[in-house]
């Protein structure tokens, strides 16, 4: 089954005061390709439940072209399934409709090239995630700069593997960071074979050995002596943010800068690494915290005051080390070697196991699925369970349990 649906692509623009472009989206199977229609709007300018264009001085234009070549790209999938030709990966089909509408935009996409398929899969995903699929591609093209352009997935063997693990541990010794280029890979071969590219699978014979790492988890009296301890002013905003970002169970930097706004007592975002929707209950001290830095644009102000998350997570980086300097100075036989949003997030997992709240709970508090992929689909957890998690944790920490 083939559908086709208007779609304003705002995967790669975040900020809501920035034009978008409109786009044909074409699905089969899960799998969604595009066909730009040359229009770029604002969100304010784009009514998804009427599929039209308002509020913009071309409106009655471009709904006229919309409409038109939205209806061509229709008879044409409607022929293709009448004619039997919809087999074929979601690119292809895509292409089949661009030879008829816009012969000139038709991609041609050889089949099985590794690295063409790798660069498409990082191009569906955004922003930190993207980079490091693109990280990789640099990788395989600095193992194989004269070969890597026309590498195979059939080619990727598992002496091809074993061998880019050996050219990688030349300037990467941990196998952890090694790890990340596999998996990435690892992903383009599943995306691959549930898309029909190939049948080739080199990973049921290369497994993936992993070394433990160092915890970043600190004792409930260090957590304590960060919340309680004198401070100068001009630290405290490093440590409140620390301190939201643990009571908002380790939400990651980029979202909480990223946060527009609480509905019903939640506050609900979309992770920037994963896409997935989460909604956390606010709890009185994370809604303190946000009263405290409220922002005209944001949730809160951060942002207000720096270019970009980039420069504002730059800024977090050197304040919260310096929080840590200023907690070592204190003599109370409590230091700290590190202090990073990380140990935010570490901590309040290990807090939340050692007071026996269920790895199943833990798991859809972080947003990790827990359990096989297949019950993980089906299982609509229950977020009362990870609200009351949450409370118990930050009860705990306060003293109140």
């Amino acid at each position: 089954m083939v559908t086709t649906k208007l779609y304003l692509d705002r995967r790669a623009v975040k900020d809501e005061t920035k034009p978008a472009p409109l786009k044909i989206a074409i699905t089969k199977r899960g799998s969604t390709s595009y066909i730009s229609l040359g229009i770029s709007l604002l969100a304010s300018q784009w009514d998804s439940k009427a599929n039209k264009v308002i509020g913009h001085p071309k409106k009655q234009f471009y709904n006229t072209y919309i409409k038109k070549r939205k209806l061509e790209v229709d008879e044409i999938v409607l022929s293709m399934i009448a004619n039997k030709d919809i087999e074929g990966t979601i690119t292809e089909i895509k292409n089949r409709i661009l030879a008829v509408v816009n012969p000139e935009e038709a991609e041609s996409v050889p089949k099985n090239l590794f690295c063409v398929w790798l660069e498409k899969f990082a191009d569906n995903k955004g922003g930190r995630t993207r980079q490091i699929y693109l990280a990789t591609l640099e990788r395989i093209k600095k193992f194989k700069p004269k070969e890597y352009a026309a590498l195979t997935f059939e080619e990727m063997t598992l002496e091809w593997l074993t061998n880019f693990d050996l050219f990688l541990a030349k300037t990467s010794p941990a196998k952890n960071a090694r790890n990340i280029h596999f998996r990435n890979i690892r992903a383009v071969f599943n995306y691959a074979i549930d898309n029909e590219i190939t049948a080739a699978y080199p990973f049921r014979k290369f497994k993936l050995k992993y070394e433990e790492t160092r915890k970043r988890s600190m004792s409930v009296e260090s957590l304590r002596k960060i919340m309680t301890a004198g401070i100068e002013p001009h630290l405290e905003k490093y440590r409140d943010f620390f301190m939201l970002s643990f009571y908002l169970i380790g939400m990651n930097v980029v979202d909480i800068c990223n946060a527009t706004g609480i509905t019903d007592g939640r506050l609900q975002y979309r992770r920037a690494k994963t896409h997935k929707l989460y909604s956390i209950k606010l709890e009185p001290e994370a809604a303190a915290i946000i009263s405290k830095y409220a922002g005209e644009r944001h949730l809160l102000n951060y942002l207000d005051h720096h270019k970009s998350y980039r420069t504002f997570y730059n800024c977090l980086v050197r304040g919260l080390n310096s929080v840590k300097v200023a907690l070592n100075s204190i003599d109370d036989g409590i230091t700290f070697q590190e202090l990073t949003t990380y140990w935010a997030r570490h901590t309040w997992a290990t807090i939340a196991s050692d007071l026996d709240i269920p790895d199943a709970t833990i798991a859809a508090a972080l947003g990790h699925s827990y359990g096989n992929s297949t019950s993980a689909i089906y299982i609509n957890f229950n977020m009362r369970k990870v609200d009351e998690a949450n409370r118990r944790v930050i009860d705990y920490v306060l003293g109140q349990l």
